[in-house]
């Protein structure tokens, strides 16, 4: 090839490529004003939560496993690292459905919080405006689905 096509070619690649580049900009500007402003927040809250929920709860399970590999047979330590390992699992269970059962009645994201200790259930929802049929909807997925009362349940929305 001469050096002749071998310019126009790579003067033409050039060109593409800053037509592009000029495309891009303007399409991606247009969108951007577009588009209603996004709260990144929630999105990395509910995200950030379950990732500090699994690594909390990874750790708790390793410290009972812990407890049970080092308990003797039929002591008292190992039938409560045993009764709290299920307890754990079952909670995380829970919280788990009850999160997919909200977010399948319209809420765009939530996570829930079931109390070791105590009946306590806290929902946080992603909502701009959480209204009192939002609420009776969260209070009656969960009282269904735990038989726990409503005066129990917490529910706090995040926009």
């Amino acid at each position: 090839m001469s050096k002749k096509k071998k310019i126009i070619i790579l003067s033409c690649m050039i060109a593409l490529l800053a037509v592009t580049a000029v495309f891009n900009f303007v399409f991606t500007t247009e969108r951007v004003n577009q588009t209603e402003p996004v709260n990144a927040g929630s999105a990395n809250y509910f995200a950030q939560y379950r990732s500090e929920r699994l690594t909390t709860r990874n750790e708790e399970l390793l410290q009972l496993d812990a407890i049970i590999e080092s308990a003797q047979e039929d002591s008292p330590e190992l039938a409560d690292a045993l009764a709290m390992k299920i307890e754990l699992t079952e909670n995380t269970e829970r919280e788990m459905l009850l999160e997919n059962l909200i977010k399948a009645y319209g809420f765009e994201d939530a996570v829930v919080i079931i109390g070791i200790d105590s009946d306590n259930v806290n929902v946080m929802a992603k909502s701009e405006e959480l209204t009192t049929d939002d609420a009776i909807v969260i209070y009656t997925i969960i009282s269904e689905e735990m038989a726990i009362s409503p005066e129990n349940v917490k529910i706090i929305p995040i926009s």
